[in-house]
């Protein structure tokens, strides 16, 4: 007969065995106390041995092991009644019944307490533990049931019955089947299953009896307490095998179930755990080289605590920072919200600078840095004035508006200086998408804040001063119009919770002195006109340009190309020169580029070693410049019949204009040539209209109308020329057509007409007036109306020019007829 017996060691250095043994008793010399056995078969399908179960035997209780019939198992006993009944029986050497209780935990069970169906088995051998408890070998025998306990003490004994299990027929296919499927099933178990020892599987395929292998799977598969004693209790060995295979199905499907759970687990914790490993990699390197992003986070948490900010800002900040930390660094949106913090820590957001309140210090400044403007000096001084007595005051709009090249962006810088302030510019020039105002949502790839907040940034203080450059050519797209996304920026009312798409918080802009720049008002749109204070800034004269010209512009040019002063001077008179034959415009900008030619010349010589005079002469300018490329607006038109001096602004400034008119035979058709738009047209048709009805008044044959055509021209036709201020000037043109009178020398007019013959006001007079006084004019009329604009240029710069205001257009035919 063979038994199978798997050996396992304690110690893992030695290797799981198993072994075939003659004799069961042989087992425990096997173990040398370092080993443990798992239980063990017998081969064969009839009984382990032929055996007598006594009527009556001692009842050794089981916690949480059952024992089957020819298997071999070792059970831990610790309870001194146990202790006794395994003493007693081993000295008699006599027979044991192994039943199993109800509850693990009950620590004295009571005859109610067990289980009815247990096995007989005997003591192979006892071994005692270091700790007091004995661990006895048992060879289960026979199944038996407990009819009645007869003694409880010194420990239990009962009454048996035996019960031997009915073995089917050998040659039974169902058993055979049932037989095979459980090995299958079982072998399958110890595959997925981790806690099985793998040398179970050797025996399971090594050992041919059925009743064997059956036992051997009951007594080794991690089955419960339960299963075990409902397997036991099975009516016959066929019916045990079919409820273990049920059993073992049912175990096969929760341990794969198990394995998948904790397969799906393990690759999602070992992700993880790559993520995170590689992730503290990264940090350890980037450490290493300074720049962890732990140490970029605290960095920031560190400035975030001495910055001045809303606390609102503050409770963004840290919620902010807080999803930061949580992010993996290599993902794309780490440095969005990276770059993101980084503007809230720059931003100044409290932080201002102190105003210099010296006016008088203020005043300096201005006057140094530009020449004239008087009235934007007083407006910025008169706000300084404001702030040094109520201590605040919300930043008014500025919006200074005039020709090119009369400084109004410099002038940004200058008031910058007189304030103490920071300064900014920002170009609007073509700006056509509104994010570039408010800046885009941070959802965006490519985001960032609008250029009001980063000219704030870049300024560093809350309370700059802000140029905002041609603010007149900003245009409408399909991204929406940043003139209407300015509204919220230049309106005091409003600007205190600007909000920034990017930032998503709202920004004081209240202490920003903005200061708009354009050249034409008519194209800022209305709704942004309003919420800005308008101040003209007109051309300049001819005596301010040659000021302007030695004051500042010389020195300038001097300075940037290296030139000493004692090395290059001009007289005003060369500068006049300069002004009046080389450049025609309201502003200073080309008269700068023409010093600066006159510079660089300079320079050359003194680099090459030439004699030169220090002071710059007309043929030095002419030699330098080429020959003169405006003539002096002045024509010999004095004692025409029909030829008149007119004035003109444009944009960049003033000019002269001419009306000419000539009557030829025809039927009274009215021809206007010279690039006229439609209200000038108008204007010409109104003139004539006047005269016509006039025609006694002014002594006038109405023959003449009926047999003539006449023309009104206005020279230089390739130029696109409208406005309504040409009208008393075609008056008397018409006038003097018609009736042969000469126009008087020296003699200019501006002013719009109505068909009742009033004289309106017009604009644009101080350029003007510059237009005529540099051609050479003596005379000037003007509506009364326009005699406030006069006013306002200082005397010294209208000596020469006499002046008449009038009313009507009988006084303009008065005063410029002869």
């Amino acid at each position: 007969m063979h038994h199978y017996i798997s050996v396992y060691p304690t110690s893992k250095k030695d290797k799981i065995k198993t072994i075939e043994v003659d004799d069961v008793n042989l087992v425990p010399e096997l173990l040398d106390g370092n080993h443990r056995v798992i239980p063990i078969v017998t081969g064969g399908d009839e009984p382990v041995e032929e055996v007598e179960v006594p009527e009556i035997i001692p009842i050794l209780t089981l916690r949480s092991s059952v024992l089957f019939p020819g298997a071999i198992t070792p059970i831990t006993v610790g309870r001194d009644k146990s202790i006794n009944l395994v003493r007693a029986v081993n000295a008699e050497g006599g027979i044991l019944g192994a039943v199993l209780q109800r509850e693990s935990d009950v620590e004295d069970p009571a005859p109610d307490d067990m289980y009815k169906v247990g096995t007989a088995a005997r003591i192979i051998k006892i071994l005692e533990m270091p700790n007091g408890n004995l661990t006895v070998i048992l060879n289960g025998l026979e199944k038996v049931e407990i009819t009645e306990y007869i003694t409880t003490e010194p420990y239990f004994k009962a009454r048996v019955t035996a019960l031997r299990d009915s073995t089917p027929d050998v040659k039974s296919i169902e058993f055979e089947a049932l037989v095979d499927s459980i090995r299958d099933v079982a072998l399958n178990i110890i595959n997925v299953s981790p806690s099985m020892p793998k040398e179970a599987a050797f025996a399971i395929k090594n050992i041919d009896s059925k009743r064997g292998i059956i036992n051997f799977i009951c007594s080794n598969m991690e089955l419960t307490d339960e299963d075990r004693q409902s397997l036991l209790e099975a009516p016959g060995l066929l019916a045990r095998a079919r409820k273990l295979l049920e059993i073992l199905i049912r175990e096969q499907q929760l341990a794969e179930l198990k394995n998948q759970i904790q397969e799906r687990v393990k690759q999602e914790i070992d992700k993880q755990q790559r993520d995170y490993y590689l992730q503290q990699q990264m940090r350890t390197i980037q450490d290493e080289l300074g720049d962890g992003a732990d140490a970029d986070i605290e960095k920031m948490r560190e400035e975030a605590k001495k910055k001045n900010w809303p606390a609102e800002v503050g409770e963004t900040f840290e919620k902010e920072l807080q999803k930061v930390e949580r992010l993996n660094p290599a993902v794309a949106e780490y440095s969005v919200q990276m770059t993101y913090l980084q503007l809230l820590l720059e931003l100044p957001w409290n932080d201002v600078t102190k105003d210099n309140l010296d006016l008088k210090c203020a005043r300096e400044q201005l006057d140094h840095d530009h020449f004239g403007l008087d009235e934007v000096k007083e407006r910025l001084l008169e706000h300084l004035a404001v702030i040094k007595l109520k201590g605040d005051l919300k930043s008014p709009i500025l919006c200074l508006y005039g020709p090119p090249g009369v400084g109004k962006t410099s002038l940004g810088k200058s008031v910058a200086a007189a304030l103490g302030r920071k300064f900014g510019r920002i170009s609007l020039g073509g700006l056509h998408d509104e994010s570039e105002i408010r800046g885009h949502r941070r959802t965006y790839i490519g985001a960032m804040p609008g250029r009001i907040i980063q000219t704030i940034k870049r300024c560093g203080s809350s309370n700059p001063v802000i140029i905002l450059d041609e603010v007149d050519k900003v245009t409408v797209s399909n991204h929406g119009d940043p003139s209407s996304a300015l509204l919220e920026v230049l309106d005091p009312e409003q600007n205190t919770t600007f909000h920034d798409n990017y930032l998503d918080m709202e920004y004081d802009l209240s202490k920003v002195l903005f200061i708009a720049t354009a050249n034409n008002v008519a194209n800022i749109a209305p709704a942004l006109r309003d919420r800005m204070e308008m101040i003209n800034i007109a051309g300049y004269l001819l005596e301010e340009k040659v000021r302007i010209a030695l004051d500042h512009l010389l020195p300038k040019q001097r300075e940037a190309h290296g030139i000493k002063e004692q090395e290059m001077t001009m007289t005003p008179e060369v500068v006049e020169n300069v002004i009046a034959c080389y450049t025609r415009e309201a502003g200073v900008r080309s008269l700068d580029k023409n010093l600066a030619k006159i510079a660089r010349a300079r320079a050359k010589q003194i680099a090459f070693d030439e004699a030169f005079a220090p002071e710059i002469s007309m043929k030095d300018v002419e030699k330098i410049l080429g020959m003169p490329k405006f003539l002096k607006e002045e024509y010999e038109v004095g004692g025409m019949t029909g030829v008149v001096t007119g004035l003109a602004w444009t944009e960049v400034g003033g000019d002269i204009l001419y009306i000419e008119s000539v009557l030829t035979p025809g039927k009274g058709k009215v021809s206007l040539t010279g690039n006229l738009g439609d209200v000038m047209k108008e204007s010409a048709t109104i003139a004539h209209e006047w005269t016509m009805a006039h025609y006694e008044e002014l002594g006038i044959d109405p023959k003449l109308f009926e047999t003539n055509d006449i023309n009104i021209h206005v020279p230089e036709g390739a130029i696109p020329k409208d406005g309504p201020s040409a009208g008393i000037t075609m008056v008397t043109s018409i006038v003097s057509s018609y009736t042969g009178r000469k126009v008087k020398e020296r003699i200019a007019m501006t002013g719009e007409t109505t068909l009742r013959g009033r004289v309106m006001p017009v604009g644009g007079v101080k350029e003007k007036i510059l237009a005529a006084k540099r051609a050479g004019i003596t005379e000037l009329i003007l509506s009364e109306e326009n005699r406030k604009d006069i006013a306002e240029i200082k005397p010294e710069y209208i000596a020469g020019l006499t002046f008449h205001y009038v009313k009507t257009n009988e006084e303009v035919l008065q005063l410029a007829l002869e």
